[in-house]
């Protein structure tokens, strides 16, 4: 082996180093490439201006007169010698190339007002022109008409282009045809997506660029297809969890090709999906707001039947991503519809918050929309559509938070640490211990349910927020049309009260009533059931036909489910006031009056001594008092149930003769049960006489004295017109 030879000092450079050090050479090498570049536009600049300036100067200044000099005579004579000279002894190229370069000359190339000879200035003249040519030229603009590509045809001839101008009217053939082929494009784009999410998840992307078609005879169409496209494609492809924004830590981290596949997944997913809620958004705010869309394929008139189609597919998304991102700026954007003038979209944002509400077990997607919706009651000053607070009535609170200390006395599954099972336990018992925490970990993330502490506490948030609004519109709004609404709220929600605030409640309710400032507060609820039965009375069969259902609520609140705590007279009264109501309302009030009394009659067993006509009692029945514990009603009878058994309508007579044999509930004088299993709200609407086409069930006695009644009254009729005819003398038609 020959001499080793001595190593080198000089370190090879890493590969790491090699890298970095290329890729600054490669950054530099762009720098000055990108300097070179704005040195030449800058020279390029300069010069033009140069020109601009030269051209202008030349343009202002004002044309010499041409200088004539005298002929010398041997001039005089050369050209009397070339015009005598005949052109036929010129040979053909010659007399050719002569005309050709008679019109080859300039007269720009020349000064002819300097009598300085050409070749002194032929170099300055030729830079010139060099200049000029990169002088851009105005030419005469002509009107060009605006042209739309479309997709070629073919036929016989092969492949044929063609075109339409835009603003042209488009025969039905071709823009069905053109309809159609977007439409394949859309389900082409679509079923990729869907077919597999993770690899063509940019698809979406192309889907979405169709929101901006530029053809006006099909845009309309095309975006509300885009638009319904879309919402299905994200409804299917949402994964059934939040994403959650990566660390700049975990961005840098290397990570398994599967995991940064779905994180690239959840990337574009969620970069289309924000952008598709921005282009709903934006559709439903140019139509709000009137204004001009920035793309012309749209007409202003257009924009409310694509507000529309936006508006519903919102409406989707609210329902079935409410766990997914953006969902809070869902609601914020719907919200306001719900007071808006147009009544379709008011309509449906209320019912798509309605079900959303019945829905929502949890309370995290309700808690944000009530915060919301207090804050729309807030700026529009309580004055705004009772439906937006009807929608607070779906919401499924059965029970909030209401004393502390019962949750922390509540007993918790508790994780000992190591110090505490090294000190009370055996080493047999800390290794079932760890094997029993462990256990009850897992069993917690397979249920992947929300803990009771977590529903309860959204809940009794939300129910705050509720109280807030009730309260704030009857404390600084009492006349505003959201009252009523707020008292139905108030009676939905009143087993949730905190007994805090029912002192300051009642105080108010009674204010409404009484309309007066109270000088002692009593919580005994006696003024409301005096106010009540004052009220009854002023019910009837015109305008407030309507108010029976509210009163007849009132009455099943204040008796059936307060059984135990109210007295037998007020019962009665009660009874007897709504029998007397029930003679003069309609059809439809007088049935759901008459199950209300049923109710009564079954509730509280001893009130049957209104039936009996044979009992006396002591003193006499006042029915003009408005009180019912002192107006003796049971010195009376329900004497209104013999006249309501020949009610012209077969289903009040049917439970009036039912009510005058004591409600039973068996044999022959019980009702059917298409009348005693249905409560008096379901009665009330389905004997309504809004729809004319009602057709109330009917005994058989009923149907046949009805159909004798009729041929009597034909018999009737065809008798007077006989005595008629005979009174006239003509013979009578008894045909």
């Amino acid at each position: 082996m020959g001499p080793v030879s001595p190593r080198s000092k000089k370190r090879r450079p890493s590969f790491r180093k090699l890298l970095k050090t290329s890729g600054v050479k490669l950054e530099n090498k762009l720098k000055n490439k990108t300097f070179k570049q704005q040195n030449v536009a800058k020279k390029q600049r300069k010069e033009q201006k140069r020109l601009r300036k030269a051209l202008k100067s030349t343009a202002n200044s004002k044309p010499q007169e041409l200088l004539t000099f005298a002929k010398r005579p041997d001039e005089e004579e050369e050209e009397q010698f070339l015009e005598e000279l005949p052109s036929d002894m010129l040979e053909e190229e010659d007399l050719q190339q002569m005309k050709d370069m008679a019109q080859r000359a300039s007269f720009i190339t020349r000064d002819l007002s300097s009598s300085a000879p050409v070749h002194s200035t032929k170099k300055r003249k030729s830079e010139l022109l060099r200049n000029l040519e990169k002088v851009p030229r105005k030419m005469a603009k002509t009107e060009e008409k605006e042209v739309i590509h479309l997709l070629p045809i073919k036929d016989k001839r092969g492949v044929v282009p063609q075109s339409v101008e835009r603003g042209a009217d488009l025969s039905p053939e071709h823009r069905e045809l053109r309809l159609t082929q977007r439409k394949q494009q859309m389900a082409a784009l679509a079923s990729a997506v869907i077919a597999d999410p993770h690899t063509t998840i940019k698809r979406l992307k192309e889907l979405r660029s169709m929101l901006s078609e530029p053809d006006p005879s099909i845009a309309v169409t095309v975006k509300k297809l885009v638009m319904v496209s879309l919402m299905e494609v994200f409804k299917d492809i949402t994964p059934t969890y939040k994403i959650r924004p990566l660390s700049t830590t975990e961005k840098s981290a290397k990570v398994k090709k599967e995991t940064q596949a779905l994180r690239e997944f959840e990337e574009g997913l969620l970069s289309q999906y924000k952008f598709y809620l921005e282009d709903l958004e934006q559709i439903v705010a140019d139509w709000r707001g009137s204004r001009t869309k920035r793309v012309q394929t749209v007409s202003l008139d257009s924009y409310r039947g694509l507000a529309l189609v936006s508006v519903k597919c919102l409406c989707e998304l609210l329902l079935n991503l409410s766990h997914f991102n953006f969902h809070n700026n869902i609601i914020v954007v719907l919200v306001p519809l719900m007071n808006h003038q147009d009544r379709e979209i008011s309509d449906l944002v209320c019912g798509a918050f309605r079900s959303l509400f019945a829905q929502d077990k949890v309370g995290g997607a309700s808690l944000a929309a009530v915060r919301v919706i207090s804050g729309l009651v807030k700026s529009h000053n309580y004055e705004l559509r009772p439906e937006v607070l009807q929608t607070l009535l779906s919401l499924r609170i059965k029970e909030v938070q209401m004393k502390r200390d019962i949750e922390d006395t509540a007993p918790k599954h508790k994780f000992m640490n190591n110090k505490d099972k090294k000190k009370n336990l055996s080493r047999m018992q800390r290794k079932w211990k760890k094997a029993e925490d462990k256990l009850h970990k897992e069993l917690l993330e397979a249920e992947a349910t929300e803990s009771k502490e977590k529903k309860l506490k959204l809940h009794t948030e939300v129910l705050n927020v509720i109280f807030v609004i009730y309260f704030r519109i009857l404390k600084k709004s009492q006349k505003s049309v959201l009252l009523p609404v707020v008292l139905e709220g108030l009676a939905h929600f009143a087993h949730l009260i905190n007994l805090e605030f029912f002192d300051d409640l009642v105080t108010v309710l009674q204010q409404l009533i009484q309309s007066g400032v109270r000088d002692v507060l009593t919580i005994d609820p006696l003024k409301f059931y005096s106010q009540l039965y004052s009220v009854l009375l002023q019910l009837h069969a015109g305008s407030t036909n309507e108010d029976v259902l509210i009163a007849l609520r009132c009455v099943d609140t204040m008796f059936p489910r307060r059984r135990k705590h109210v007295t037998l007279q007020r019962v009665m009264s009660y009874l007897k006031r709504l029998s007397t109501l029930s003679l003069h309302t309609l059809p439809n009030a007088s049935v759901a009056i008459l199950a209300t009394n049923r109710t009564l009659l079954q509730t509280f067993p001893r009130c049957d001594a209104l039936l009996d006509t044979e009992v006396q009692g002591s003193g006499c029945f006042l029915p003009e008092l408005n009180e019912p514990e002192h107006c003796h009603a049971h010195n009376t009878t329900l004497w209104e149930l013999r006249p309501l058994q020949r009610h012209f309508h077969p289903t009040v007579q049917t439970l009036a003769s039912h009510l005058s044999h004591g409600a039973p509930t068996e044999g022959s004088k019980s009702l059917r049960a298409e009348l005693s299993r249905r409560p008096p709200e379901d009665l009330f609407e389905d004997y309504s006489i809004k729809d004319m086409s009602f057709n109330p069930p009917v005994s058989s006695q009923s149907a046949a004295r009805r159909k004798q009644v009729s041929l009597s009254s034909q018999s009737a009729a065809g008798r007077k017109q006989v005595s008629l005819s005979s009174q006239s003398g003509a013979e009578p038609d008894l045909t």
